[in-house]
């Protein structure tokens, strides 16, 4: 007797890698407002970077998972596709903020990074695969 075990469709599948990536983005860039100046200098940034980042942060969580949804409902067309792009562009965004806090933090190598960082290098890979990936499509 040949058993399988069915298979959850990808565009699903991926789906439950976005949820904690976008909360864990959500969580970050809703705590960092309101977007001020002293918050900044604080941190020691530009108020104009503070500011990307903090909606960077939103805007790729809320992206991430609106590209999901639209991905799973929209299989073909021109919807299909801008959701596509607007999960790209999230992932590339999310990567591009961690790899600004990686920066901030001043490790002494990458090594170190790797090794001990790996919340942070969780929340890159998240992101540089649906920067890499885009939406899954439908097939078994």
């Amino acid at each position: 007797m040949n058993f399988k075990i069915p298979k959850l469709p990808a565009p699903l599948a991926t789906f439950l890698l976005r949820i904690p990536l976008s909360v864990m983005f959500l969580q970050q860039g809703l705590d960092k407002f309101p977007v001020n100046e002293e918050t900044a200098d604080a941190v020691g940034l530009p108020y104009i970077v503070w500011w990307f980042v903090a909606f960077g942060e939103v805007g790729s969580a809320i992206g991430l998972i609106m590209g999901g949804i639209f991905g799973i409902f929209f299989t073909k067309g021109i919807i299909s596709n801008l959701a596509d792009l607007l999960t790209r562009f999230s992932g590339i965004t999310m990567t591009c903020v961690v790899t600004g806090v990686i920066w901030l933090m001043m490790p002494s190598n990458l090594l170190d990074v790797i090794l001990n960082d790996y919340l942070h290098v969780s929340l890159y890979v998240g992101g540089l695969y649906f920067a890499l990936r885009g939406n899954s499509k439908y097939g078994f």
